[in-house]
C-alpha cells in the first residue's frame, strides 16, 4: 500500500471521531512513520500531555504527537479491509490517550 493510500485510511478515521471530540483536541498533530525504530511491533503512538493532565501552566509548548506506524500494522493485515479496521483502531485509541483514557481503560472498552 502507498503511503498516500494509507495516510488516505488515517484521515479516514480521524474523520470517524465526533464532531465535538474532535473539536476538544487541542495542539496535536497526526503523523503516519515506517515503523518506531525502539518497539518495530507498535502501531501507533501517542506522544505529549494529555487533556486531562493540562493545568493553566500549560502554554507555549511543541503539539502532541500522534504517529501511526504503517509496516507495523501493515505486516500484520492480510489485505486492505484488514487495513481499514486497524488504523481506525489504533486512530481511535491513540486519541483516546489524548484525552487521558489510559491503556487499562482502553482495553476494558475493547480498544486494546
Amino acid at each position: 500500500m502507498t503511503r498516500r493510500r494509507f495516510e488516505e485510511l488515517v484521515s479516514d478515521a480521524l474523520d470517524t471521531i465526533p464532531p465535538e471530540l474532535a473539536a476538544a483536541m487541542d495542539n496535536v498533530v497526526v503523523l503516519v512513520e515506517d515503523r518506531n525504530e525502539a518497539e518495530p511491533d507498535l502501531l501507533g503512538l501517542y506522544e505529549g500531555v494529555a487533556l486531562t493532565e493540562r493545568t493553566s501552566q500549560y502554554g507555549g509548548v511543541l503539539p502532541d504527537r500522534i504517529t501511526i506506524y504503517q509496516d507495523a500494522i501493515l505486516d500484520i493485515c492480510d489485505d486492505e479491509e484488514q487495513a481499514v479496521e486497524e488504523v481506525a483502531i489504533t486512530v481511535v485509541h491513540e486519541v483516546a490517550h489524548h484525552f487521558g483514557i489510559d491503556e487499562d481503560t482502553l482495553h476494558e472498552l475493547g480498544w486494546g
